[in-house]
């Protein structure tokens, strides 16, 4: 099933000197899978940088780069869907596809001129696609105006994955807040870490979201209110890039 992942916006500007080119093709089919929903990253549409290629006549080009780690990741596939939905059926109409190259980079031809629902990059060869939101509450996925003869530069993407593995509590435990210690493994690379708790109940308020700790377990040292909750725990690297997240359907019970 295809899993897909908003990774907010950006304000970064990009400009940069691209040097090699990538496949592309495009196709009328999309994906009838259900959606999944995360946030970090970032990616923004509508910068400036240095044409790889000059659009075909009557057509535009999309250019941008995707990162894991701070690192150029090679060979992902990266698409520009005529439409989109994130619950229902993903990227559809229209759709243009290209792979990075070594550094990184790609370049998506000969595009149509008109305006796109969003733009998917897939996590190397999973089933997980990560996509640039707009708006406060980052609900709706970015559009992306095509013109004739332009080349639309769209900012770095930076790719996470999903295979941090939490320790404890565990799936469906039922547990005491009071001295409750979360653990998870370490994750390579990984300068620090922040997790949250969720409370199933949605007028209980979790004093923990987005709580950063720098080793791999921390004791709870404020009370839980009995119910039943989820957690979750994403890695990041010195640069602040989010490596990766634990499964989003953690779930225990404080008795």
């Amino acid at each position: 099933m295809t899993k897909w992942f908003s990774v907010g916006t950006c304000i970064c500007i990009w400009a940069v000197v691209l040097t090699a080119c990538s496949a592309n093709k495009s196709t009328n089919t999309g994906s009838n899978s259900r959606a999944g929903a995360a946030n970090s990253g970032s990616t923004q549409p509508g910068e400036t940088g240095v044409e790889k290629i000059k659009p075909a006549p009557g057509t535009g080009n999309v250019q941008g780069k995707v990162f894991f780690n701070s690192k150029p990741a090679e060979n992902i596939e990266v698409r520009l869907c005529e439409t989109f939905s994130r619950y229902l059926s993903g990227c559809g109409g229209q759709v243009y596809s290209a792979r990075t190259d070594k550094d990184g980079e790609y370049v998506i031809t000969n595009v149509a001129p008109k305006t796109y629902e969003a733009l998917t990059a897939r996590v190397f060869e999973t089933d997980r696609h990560v996509f640039a939101t707009s708006g406060i509450a980052g609900i709706s996925a970015e559009k992306y105006d095509i013109v004739a003869d332009k080349t639309f530069f769209v900012t770095q993407i930076n790719l996470f994955k999903s295979d941090l593995k939490t320790l404890n509590p565990k799936a469906g435990a039922k547990v005491s807040s009071q001295g409750l210690e979360l653990k998870w493994e370490p994750y390579q690379d990984a300068a620090y870490y922040k997790f949250s708790i969720y409370a199933d109940d949605s007028s209980i308020n979790s004093p923990y979201i987005n709580q950063r700790v720098e080793a791999t377990s921390f004791v709870l040292d404020k009370p839980l209110e009995k119910g039943t909750y989820r957690w979750q725990v994403d890695a990041f690297n010195k640069g602040d890039r989010k490596l990766s997240e634990s499964a989003d359907d953690m779930k225990f019970t404080i008795q």
